[in-house]
């Protein structure tokens, strides 16, 4: 049986949030990442929805049909962790099981923190959890980097990286969507040599469309993102200092909710933020799946693998099918 996602607006926490959604039955949430929209859960939503669960899948804030918010502060993990819970009260729920990718693995392993009451469960895919810095994360990249080209530090100056991206969303979608993985340069992640290059310029252009990724896919990311440009997703990555001082309490906290940890073998986030040891830091860890042969876009490269983990984590969380 299908079932049809319903698509809808949702005023929650000072922002309209553009959400779809589809099932009935215990709330999972979907976060997605950047530079990503609900759309990138396309292969999840209704595969999770047939086997008995309501999915709920927003552009967050900042993206697709969502709210852009012109306050870079308005992008802090207040606000973001915020928009969730909000839209489990707009639901009705007590509690969700959250999964997030990339930045949204972020967003969510923070929402465990700060609101375990409202977590049932949490999966992190791409990023896994990273315990709360001893200083600033700016200045620990600073210092660590000094002379070298790192995604995150570029992104920190308001209209620069901006003006790249947005110059030609087709091109950044194609080359950040098709090259996001080892071996393939991606665009200075973790850090390259600082040779005057922006973003985009450091991802190889593909000789055409990995076989995971559609024409009409790819347009879709293309369409929304020059409508909206990039600025808000951007906003997210100005934050990580804001973040850290908003967050004095959660030094030396451990996730209790039961967690998941996906990612693809050849993502080359990895590098940057091995998962090795991210367990001490989970006390009800379920298991950490790699997915072979996929790199950063796992939910969408590898679907099918993804949902099995997804359905038999959730299985064990609420007692559901896998």
């Amino acid at each position: 049986m299908a079932f049809p996602e319903r698509d809808r607006i949702a005023g929650v926490n000072g922002v309209d949030l553009r959400v779809v959604e589809a099932g009935d039955g215990p709330p999972v949430i979907l976060a997605h990442g950047f530079p990503e929209l609900a759309y990138s859960w396309r292969h999840q939503i209704p595969v999770l929805a047939e086997a008995g669960y309501h999915v709920i899948a927003p552009d967050q804030r900042g993206y697709g049909g969502s709210s852009r918010p012109a306050a870079i502060a308005d992008y802090d993990i207040a606000h973001l962790t915020g928009d969730l819970i909000a839209l489990l009260d707009e639901l009705g729920e007590e509690k969700a099981v959250f999964v997030g990718h990339d930045w949204g693995a972020m967003v969510v392993w923070q929402l465990a923190l700060l609101h375990p009451e409202r977590v049932a469960g949490v999966c992190g895919m791409s990023v896994p959890f990273v315990p709360r810095a001893q200083k600033p994360p700016t200045q620990i990249w600073r210092e660590k980097l000094a002379g070298q080209f790192f995604y995150i530090l570029y992104f920190q100056e308001p209209g620069v990286a901006d003006a790249e991206l947005a110059k030609d969303p087709r091109r950044t979608m194609t080359r950040v969507l098709g090259s996001m993985r080892t071996g393939a340069n991606p665009g200075g992640v973790p850090a390259s040599r600082d040779d005057g290059r922006g973003w985009v310029d450091r991802f190889p252009e593909p000789d055409g469309l990995p076989d995971w990724l559609t024409q009409a896919e790819l347009d879709h990311y293309v369409e929304e993102f020059s409508r909206t440009g990039f600025t808000g997703g951007i906003n997210w990555y100005r934050n990580f200092d804001r973040n850290w001082e908003l967050t004095p309490q959660l030094a030396g906290a451990r996730i209790s909710v039961p967690s998941l940890f996906v990612a693809g073998t050849l993502d080359p986030v990895l590098k940057m933020s091995p998962p090795d040891g991210q367990e001490r830091h989970l006390t009800d860890h379920r298991g950490s799946v790699m997915i072979d042969g996929a790199g950063h876009w796992v939910q969408q490269e590898k679907p099918d693998q993804v949902n099995a983990a997804l359905l038999a984590f959730l299985a064990s969380v609420t007692g559901g099918k896998s």
